[in-house]
């Protein structure tokens, strides 16, 4: 005796679809997602300056605005032409601020300030490309009526060049720490998923106001720079 089943529409529908969710592959969300480590590590190396960055100038006072200007002009031209009589080309001197502001005194009586003066400042901002010479240009500048010294910077020319034994010791430093670190875990380290560069400034190193009085060659130091590179690297995880 033979028996025949016959399905309804619903059961026949429910058949189908259990097929068809065994035949479609599993979906990339559905997978098992990738193990990582990300190791974060800095890398040095030490350089000497080989340039400096001096910010000098004049600033001069009197009574109108037009007096003022003219002594800050004269005493100016005197301060450039000295820098290029001592080997500065002109190409490394650049303003860099210039500023004509009014001067101020206030009345004993309690009346509002007034106006009594004006001053002028310029201000150029000066590359030195033999640090030695600095201390007697310093010297010179204030002999020739420089009165304003607002910033002195010691310069690695080569510093980006030179910050790649830096990032190779960073990328090495984070290396050994992924391998160790996963080794605790249990784990080996992969192959490198990314790696990202963290890119800083230090800024200048300051320095103090220049008196009006002579400086005999001041003993400047420019010792050594230590130059960082910081990497962030990701690895998978074996």
């Amino acid at each position: 005796m033979r028996l025949t089943t016959k399905l309804g529409p619903a059961a026949v529908f429910a058949a189908a679809s259990a097929m068809l969710m065994f035949a479609t592959p599993l979906r990339a969300e559905d997978k098992i997602m990738d193990r990582l480590i990300t190791v974060s590590a800095t890398g040095y190396v030490t350089a000497e300056p080989d340039q400096v960055r001096l910010s000098s100038g004049v600033t001069a006072e009197a009574n109108t605005a037009e007096a003022a200007l003219s002594a800050n002009t004269e005493k100016m031209k005197a301060v450039v032409a000295g820098l290029k009589e001592s080997g500065i080309d002109a190409k490394d001197i650049q303003t860099s601020n210039f500023s004509v502001n009014p001067r101020y005194t206030s009345p004993r009586d309690g009346a509002p300030p007034v106006i009594d003066g004006y001053v002028v400042s310029n201000q150029v901002e000066i590359l030195i490309r033999d640090p030695k010479s600095l201390g007697a240009l310093l010297d010179k500048l204030v002999s020739l009526g420089a009165n304003q010294i607002n910033g002195l910077n010691f310069v690695v020319s080569k510093e980006e060049t030179l910050k790649d034994d830096a990032r190779k010791e960073a990328v090495a430093n984070a290396r050994r720490r992924a391998e160790l670190l996963a080794k605790a875990a249990g784990a080996d380290v992969g192959e490198v998923v990314s790696i990202a560069e963290e890119v800083g400034y230090g800024g200048p190193r300051p320095m103090g106001m220049a008196r009006a009085a002579k400086m005999d060659a001041a003993p400047i130091e420019s010792g050594s720079e230590t130059l960082e590179a910081r990497v962030t690297v990701t690895w998978k995880l074996k």
